[in-house]
């Protein structure tokens, strides 16, 4: 996200996008990225970073489509990054991934989409052509069986105990993101007032890159089985660019054609998101706060963060005296 501000309606806020990690929440604006993660003693934790766009140094990335991509990378590494942080904070690893693992998780990541997403229904597709042998017909067939794949795997993880908990802090995200740009405050009250669904959200990027998919890859024929995985896998960057454009445009347009076009990403997303309960949206209220520049922490009646440290600090003393009373008994 850049540090471009969008429209509301008692002014203007700066734009900011989430992720849901384990047991917490990542948000990123103001030139910065922050993880809270809740810790098995109920502490809530903020790692805060600056983050600098590669497209900083080359604004050439800025245009329209590059920038989708750069992006999407970008968000996949910060991604990784927070997950394991994330995990090493809830207790479920006892160290951070480093950057040869991080990478090697990010390949293995991307191989195995590309297996699940790419080589699987174009190579399933070949089925088809006992019904017909038309090369536009048989491609448009692949895709809605990518878009079946998409939408079982989806609904399959949704089942699974572990990750109900981690689509609770995606909604917590969508909520607090819904009460920042209205305007705030940010407060639990006030943010669970929200909806859990947003239209800039990731699940409805990735249904916009499957049916742009679907309308790119219709007109690249019918050759053999590795030309068209690899021809899919080149234009991925063109299907990303196209897709994330218009979910810029569906993040601050009200007109009703864009708005009836992202109704699908929208039902979709009930699948990703859950309710989240009162503790998990304060640890995206302490996420989204932890980026936010000073002046809008106070317009969205949160406490200054010199006032926020005081309180750390404090804490952090009467533990320390805590557990110096334990070992003197």
């Amino acid at each position: 996200m850049s540090n471009k501000y969008v429209q509301r309606d008692s002014g203007s806020c700066l734009m900011v996008g989430g992720q849901a990690v384990i047991e917490g929440v990542m948000m990123r604006g103001n030139g910065k990225v922050a993880t809270a993660v809740r810790e098995p003693g109920g502490r809530i934790t903020v790692d805060v970073h600056p983050v600098n766009s590669i497209s900083e140094r080359f604004p050439v990335l800025k245009l329209p489509f590059l920038r989708g991509v750069v992006a999407l990378g970008e968000s996949l590494v910060l991604g990784l990054k927070s997950l394991s942080y994330s995990a090493q904070m809830a207790g479920e690893e006892d160290e951070q991934l480093s950057d040869t693992e991080l990478a090697g998780t990010m390949i293995f990541a991307l191989a195995l989409a590309m297996v699940l997403f790419v080589a699987i229904p174009t190579g399933a597709a070949k089925l088809f052509a006992e019904i017909t042998t038309d090369p536009i017909a048989l491609n448009l067939m692949e895709g809605v069986l990518r878009l079946l794949i998409f939408l079982g795997y989806l609904w399959g993880i949704s089942r699974m105990k572990d990750i109900y908990r981690v689509f609770q802090y995606h909604g917590a995200e969508h909520k607090t993101i819904h009460a920042y740009e209205a305007g705030g405050p940010l407060t639990v009250e006030n943010v669970q007032r929200f909806p859990r669904l947003h239209p800039r959200c990731g699940t409805s990027f990735l249904l916009i890159v499957m049916i742009v998919s679907i309308f790119v890859f219709a007109f690249l024929g019918w050759p053999d089985l590795v030309t068209r995985i690899v021809s899919r896998i080149l234009l991925m960057p063109v299907v990303a660019g196209v897709s994330y454009e218009f979910i810029r445009l569906a993040g601050r347009s009200d007109n009703a054609i864009v708005g009836l076009a992202t109704k699908p990403g929208l039902w979709l997303q009930k699948l990703t998101t859950n309710p989240p309960a009162d503790e998990m949206v304060e640890v995206a209220i302490a996420s989204l706060a932890a980026v936010l520049p000073e002046e809008e922490r106070v317009r969205m009646g949160l406490p200054a963060k010199e006032t926020e440290e005081q309180t750390e600090k404090s804490d952090e003393a009467t533990e320390a005296q805590a557990a110096a009373a334990v070992s003197a008994e």
